[in-house]
């Protein structure tokens, strides 16, 4: 009896884990989206995760949410300092998550501000862009 309980027992964590390995290591896909970066948060009440949201349209009808691991920690840095900004992301999505990763299936691995294209061929006001990347850097 106690023999075939501990195989049973043994036969369920072998299962658990392979499934968790399977979520956590196999993506499903990988990608690029790019829009303006409209929020970044460190949300939840027992387990906080960090999300995100990308406005991909103008009127904000388009809107991509993700997630971004804690291990990620220059992502998380960036992400906040472009705050607003048009960025491009780079994603893993994955066939699942847990509770404990993030609220979606779509996990940022790497962030790159971009130019608008609503605003080609205006000219930027270099001086302007550095001293907001100035200030944002002494906060």
């Amino acid at each position: 009896m106690k023999k075939t309980l501990g195989i049973i027992l043994l036969i369920i964590s072998i299962a658990a884990g392979l499934y968790f390995a399977f979520i956590y290591f196999i993506p499903f896909s990988e990608g690029v989206r790019s829009g303006e970066l409209i929020k970044i948060s460190h949300k939840g009440v027992v387990v906080k995760t960090w999300e995100g949201e990308i406005s991909q349209g103008i009127s904000g009808a388009q809107i991509f949410s993700f997630s971004v691991e804690d291990v990620n920690k220059e992502v998380i840095k960036d992400l906040q300092k472009y705050q607003g900004r048009y960025v491009k992301v780079h994603y893993k999505e994955r066939f699942g998550t847990f509770f404990w990763l993030g609220d979606t299936k779509y996990f940022v691995t790497k962030v790159v501000r971009e130019s608008s294209p609503h605003f080609r061929g205006v000219e930027k006001n270099t001086n302007e862009e550095d001293t907001l990347e100035k200030d944002m850097e002494v906060k």
